[in-house]
This record gives structure tokens, sequence and C-alpha cells, in this order.
């Protein structure tokens, strides 16, 4: 499945361009037996939310914007944050509760690959409130922000 109409038997693109070009707060671009590719931009201020993926790794890519990354051992406090811009990458490893905060004055793009897949095939959350409401039975996967946002 691919985004650019290139028949392959993965993915083939422009990964760059197809995050800075998307509009939605959670695209599925392609995904594997094994692995997923998301593109995501987030509204100036807003945030991917406080979470944790227990079965999964996930890689993130910053190709526009300024953000913090929040990294907590448990779902009750912060433990790291870290300020990332353009080019910035962080690895999530299974288990560790993160945050991403658009932090810029513009849409903060960028791309994720979970390892295994973590949304059906095809996903695409238009808004943040479409994928809380999408994600609303997965009770251990997300917390309350003890950052507040």
């Amino acid at each position: 499945m691919s985004d650019n109409n290139i028949e392959s038997m993965g993915w083939v693109g422009n990964v760059e361009e197809a995050t800075v070009d998307n509009t939605d707060f959670r695209r599925v671009l392609f995904t594997g037996a094994n692995v997923q590719l998301t593109v995501m931009s987030l509204a100036p201020g807003e945030n991917i939310g406080w979470e944790m993926h227990e079965h999964l790794d996930q890689f993130l890519r910053i190709e526009s914007g300024t953000a913090a990354l929040r990294l907590g051992r448990t779902g009750d406090a912060v433990d790291e944050e870290h300020d990332l811009s353009d080019d910035w990458a962080m690895v999530v490893p299974g288990g560790t509760w993160h945050d991403v905060v658009n932090t810029g004055q513009a849409h903060l793009k960028l791309y994720s690959i979970y390892a295994p897949p973590d949304h059906p095939d095809g996903t695409v959350h238009r808004t943040k409130a479409d994928a809380e409401a999408d994600e609303q039975d997965q009770p251990d996967h997300h917390g309350e922000d003890p950052a507040g946002d």
C-alpha cells in the first residue's frame, strides 16, 4: 500500500514529502506483518497523548516543527523531557510512557514506525478527537497526562 500510487511489494515513496503534505492527525501509510508506517500532523499546542505501548517499539522522526518529547517510567510522572526540532528522531521502547507535544507556532509534521503494527491498516484519524474516540476501548494504552497537556 503506498500513498504515492506506486505498485510495490512494500511501501515506496518520499517519506519527507508524504509527512509534510499530510494534514490528518494520523494516517497509516503502510502496514506489514511486523511493521507499520504512519504520518502525523499536530496543530500548535496539540499533543499525541500520554500513552504506553507494552507490546511494541516506536521510532518517530520530526520532518518539520518543534516539539517536546516526554518520557516516563510509569503513567504517573514525566521522568525526562527533550526539546526536538526538524530532523530529530526518537526511539521509544515498549513499556515506556511517552507523549510528543507541538511547542511551535506551526503544525508539527512527523512520521512514526511501529514494530509490530499498532493501528488497523488504512486508519485515518482526521483529528485528535477522532483518534481518541477510536481508541477509547484501550484503557491500558492511554493515561492521564501528568504534565497537564
